[in-house]
C-alpha cells in the first residue's frame, strides 16, 4: 500500500519539474548592454533582377548650386549585399509603413519625388517634396493613408532629384525593402528596452530601418550619442555620419 501511495506523489512531482522547465524556455532573453558595440546582421538578399543604386553617379546637385553643393553625393542610407552577379541595394523593415532616410545634397529650388512600387511596378505609393535650403539628411515616412507593406513582400522605392520641373530626374537612388514579422521573443523584449538597446536588437534582427530610425531618435535626444555612426559605419557609410539631419 506504501508503494502505491508514492505513485501519484511522483507523477504530480513530475508535471511541476515538467512546467518549470517549460517556463525557463519560455523566458525572455536577456537584453543588451547598452554600451555594447552595434552588431549589424544583414540579411541574405532576394533575386531581384535589378540591384538597385544607392548613390547617384557623380552629381552633386544642380547646376548653378556651387553654394550649397555638398562633396557628397545622393545617398539612399541603407545597406548593400554582395551577390555573385551585383550589389542589391536592400534592407529589411519590421513596420508596416517605414521611416526611409536619404542624404540630398540640394538647393532651396529643388524638388524630389519618393515613390514605391510593388515587385512588379505597380505604383504603391508617391510623393512630391520642396526641399529645403541646405544639404543634410532628411526622411520621408509611409503615412497611414498609404497601403501597408505586406510581409514577405518586396517593394521597390525610388528617390528621385529635379533641379526642373520636367523629367527625367537630374539624380536619383533606389533599392528594394522587404518587410518581415517580429519574432515572438524580440517583440516581448522591445517592450522594456531603452533606446540604446533597441537599436542593437533590431540590428542583430538585420531590421535596418527600425534601427537606423530609432539611432535617429537617440541623436535628437543626445547628440553625443554614437549609435547613428555605428550604424552607417557598420554599411560603409562612414562619410554622411556627421551630416545634419534637417527634416526628421
Amino acid at each position: 500500500m506504501t508503494h502505491l501511495k508514492q505513485v501519484p506523489l511522483a507523477i504530480a512531482l513530475w508535471v511541476a519539474l515538467s512546467g518549470s522547465f517549460q517556463g525557463q524556455a519560455q523566458a525572455v532573453p536577456t537584453l543588451p548592454n547598452a554600451n555594447d558595440p552595434i552588431v549589424f546582421n544583414a540579411p541574405p538578399p532576394p533575386s531581384t533582377g535589378r540591384p538597385g543604386r544607392r548613390a547617384d553617379a557623380g552629381s552633386r546637385g544642380c547646376s548653378g548650386d556651387e553654394t550649397n553643393a555638398s562633396e557628397l553625393t545622393l545617398t539612399a542610407l541603407v545597406p548593400t549585399q554582395v551577390t555573385a552577379s551585383s550589389t542589391v541595394v536592400f534592407g529589411k523593415t519590421a513596420a508596416e509603413r517605414p521611416t526611409f532616410w536619404f542624404y540630398v545634397p540640394y538647393r532651396s529650388s529643388s524638388t524630389a519625388t519618393f515613390v514605391l512600387q510593388d515587385q512588379d511596378g505597380n505604383s504603391i505609393y508617391q510623393s512630391d517634396m520642396v526641399l529645403p535650403e541646405t544639404a543634410g539628411i532628411l526622411s520621408v515616412t509611409l503615412p497611414a493613408t498609404s497601403a501597408p507593406l505586406e510581409a514577405g513582400k518586396l517593394y521597390h522605392w525610388f528617390f528621385k532629384l529635379y533641379c526642373r520641373s520636367t523629367s527625367p530626374p537630374d539624380s536619383f537612388v533606389d533599392g528594394w525593402i522587404q518587410r518581415e514579422s517580429l519574432p515572438s521573443d524580440l517583440t516581448q523584449q522591445l517592450k522594456t528596452a531603452t533606446l540604446p538597446q533597441q537599436v542593437r536588437l533590431y540590428a542583430a534582427q538585420g531590421l535596418w530601418f527600425e534601427a537606423l530610425s530609432t539611432a535617429a531618435e537617440q541623436r535628437r535626444a543626445n547628440s553625443g550619442d554614437s549609435a547613428w555612426a555605428e550604424l552607417l559605419r557598420a554599411i560603409g557609410l562612414e562619410s554622411v555620419a556627421g551630416e545634419a539631419i534637417v527634416i526628421p
